[in-house]
């Protein structure tokens, strides 16, 4: 009985199904699909990860499964579906709103169990990180520089366009979205608009937001997404080095013997 469980519950494949059909059912129901046969299958899913997480408890013990990563997040993603097996059970009548929209997130979060079964997303995640430890400085830097004109646009262009200055967070939000290019021309046009359409003060405030664009958003963000690429690429260029490396050191080697020979 217990090899068939390990034989089941310890199936990667099997398991990978499960977390697919599960996805497709969670779609269904955020999208509104609500039926028996929806619950059912959905209560099914749920109850086969909680017995799968038993078995590999079981099978390399509780500190053996919760030792490795990818485990815990299993493990608590599974103890944090355990509240949408009752939901079925709650009539209407009886379920906040709160409940219902805490069982539904915890649902979704469900989604998550599939990324382990990707192909070298853990050498990603690393990479990421790795990336991260790197340009965390430059990312630090340009935060506070879209802060720092965030504050210096709310000052100048709160009365001109209270729907992006009138606060300093929508100011910092108002630059983000020009650095992204998001919306690099409609917030200059608006504020633009209060000084006069013709006016010197609206060139130079074209000239400023489009100066600002320059920066921070096609030099700046081209610099932090160079930055972050290459750091992400660091662990494959080490990679390529160490292998010349070791092909220039055998070419030396065969070198050295052909000239002994000769």
């Amino acid at each position: 009985m217990r090899q068939l469980f390990n034989k089941i519950f310890l199936n990667d494949k099997f398991i990978l199904c499960v977390i697919l059909l599960n996805s497709c059912i969670i779609y269904m129901q955020v999208a509104g699909y609500q039926s028996t046969t929806i619950s059912v299958i959905d209560v099914t899913c749920t109850l086969i990860f909680l017995i799968e997480m038993l078995v590999k408890h079981i099978h390399f013990g509780v500190r053996g499964y919760w030792r490795e990563g990818w485990n815990r997040l299993d493990g608590i993603l599974v103890l944090l579906s355990i509240p949408s097996i009752i939901e079925p059970f709650i009539p209407n009548g009886y379920a906040s709103l709160s409940i219902l929209m805490i069982f539904r997130l915890l649902r979704v979060l469900r989604f998550f169990r599939v990324l382990h079964f990707f192909p070298n997303f853990s050498k990603l995640i690393k990479a990421f990180i790795q990336a991260m430890r790197q340009s965390y400085a430059i990312l630090l830097s340009f935060a506070v520089i879209i802060v720092i004109f965030g504050l210096l646009n709310c000052s100048l262009f709160g009365e001109a366009d209270p729907e992006h200055f009138q606060t300093p967070l929508r100011s910092i939000y108002a630059v983000f979205q020009i650095c992204t290019v998001e919306g690099w021309y409609e917030i200059p046009n608006t504020v633009a608009e209060y000084y006069g359409a013709s006016s010197i003060a609206a060139e130079f405030v074209r000239l400023y937001f489009c100066a600002l664009l320059i920066l921070g958003g096609i030099i700046g963000m081209s610099f932090i997404n160079s930055i972050f690429v290459d750091a992400m690429v660091a662990d494959n260029n080490d990679d390529v080095m160490t292998k010349l490396n070791e092909l220039q050191k055998s070419i030396d080697e065969l070198k050295e013997k052909s000239n002994i020979n000769h």
